[in-house]
């Protein structure tokens, strides 16, 4: 029985070493899983809203102000901080039919993490979606 007894206290401070070598690299692991997981829930609510945003300049009377307005509104709605939009060319109500055009949403890593900007620092993530112009509105 002493045997068994002794045997364990000899483990028990093998099992503090291994928590103190392995405890940083898993809350590592797990902080990095969530700031990823951000960014791709932060690269998709950009794509989203420039895909809306360019269904909508495809509309009959749509003007920038309009698609913009609408990005923002999906962008705000998904908790984005900070974004841009940019629609190109800037007079989608007079460009001809049949021209490419496309809206871009992009936003700035470093204020919309949850944890910390660890991995992704200073890097800014956008998404756009390029459409057909079908209307032009005359």
């Amino acid at each position: 029985m002493r045997r068994k007894r002794f045997g364990f206290r000899r483990r028990h401070g093998a099992a503090t070493v291994e928590l103190g070598l392995c405890l940083p690299i898993i809350v590592v692991f797990c902080l990095g899983s969530i700031e990823a997981s951000t960014m791709i829930y932060l690269k998709q609510s950009l794509t989203i809203a420039a895909y809306e945003g360019a269904r909508l300049a495809n509309a009959e009377g749509s003007t920038e102000a309009d698609v913009v307005a609408r990005c923002d509104q999906i962008l705000t709605d998904r908790r984005v901080k900070s974004p841009t939009v940019t629609v190109s060319p800037a007079s989608i109500e007079t460009i001809p039919e049949g021209t490419d055009f496309f809206v871009e949403c992009s936003a700035p890593c470093a204020s919309n993490v949850v944890v910390s900007s660890m991995f992704f620092g200073s890097k800014t993530l956008s998404g756009r979606a390029e459409f057909v112009k079908k209307y032009n509105g005359q």
